[in-house]
């Protein structure tokens, strides 16, 4: 029986990569990439050569009975998306479910994630967090803002450059233009960036400044007299 190896690769700073992911890379009988061509700069970069298979949200369905196949064959596999660890918020999950299933070992690496530090950095409370990646883009938003509306824990979320602008103004109508908030941009890379403040006061930094990059957003939770207030309401 083979391994699943569930690989983080960097979000910025190629220095963020592990010996121990490397090594993985370097002697797995294959690797899955959510794009061949970007995991392929990074195998570049660290002289691995090595087998790689696409393995993207638009064929992991197709892909993912014959790679059980090879790792009950006994193979070792590793997977990597194109930033992070695979399975938040990339492909991932489908493969260690079915790998599971099978009864094949799955680890995990420890390694990059964008919302971690970000999280870690926001100055707001993370002992308790509810991460909740990318918003749906139309069908069901707004049920999950309102749903979030009287959660207490810190939310963390992916946004991408285009649609924060639209987020944040939806976060003011939601969550109030007083709530806290940490926007944190191009984590590990050279622009890397946090605007802090309340919702009103970065909705309008943005406004002003044309967002770049991708982005973590990291959110207050709902104080426990507001959520008082708001179940009150209802």
């Amino acid at each position: 029986m083979g391994i699943l190896y569930l690989v983080p690769t960097p979000v910025g700073n190629l220095e963020d990569i592990t010996y121990r992911a490397l090594r993985i890379l370097k002697e797995a009988d294959l690797i899955l990439a959510e794009d061949t061509r970007t995991t392929g700069i990074l195998l570049k970069h660290f002289e691995i050569k090595n087998a790689m298979l696409s393995y993207h949200k638009f064929n992991e369905h197709q892909a993912v009975c014959s790679v059980v196949s090879r790792l009950n064959a006994g193979e070792t596999v590793a997977v990597v998306s194109d930033a992070g660890t695979p399975g938040i918020s990339d492909p991932g999950f489908l493969v260690a479910r079915e790998a599971v299933k099978a009864g094949v070992e799955v680890v995990c690496l420890p390694g990059a994630t964008a919302f971690v530090p970000a999280l870690v950095a926001s100055g707001l409370p993370c002992d308790r967090f509810c991460f909740e990646g990318f918003l749906p883009v139309k069908k069901g938003r707004a049920t999950r803002l309102a749903a979030l509306s009287s959660e207490s824990r810190t939310l963390v979320f992916y946004e991408s450059p285009h649609r924060l602008v639209k987020t944040l103004t939806q976060f003011v109508e939601t969550f109030g233009p007083e709530r806290q908030v940490a926007v944190c941009r191009e984590i590990s890379k050279v622009h890397e960036e946090s605007v802090r403040g309340t919702l009103e006061e970065v909705l309008a930094h943005f406004i002003e400044t044309e967002p770049r990059g991708e982005f973590v957003i990291v959110l207050a939770g709902c104080e426990e007299k507001e959520s008082k207030k708001k179940n009150t309401n209802e």
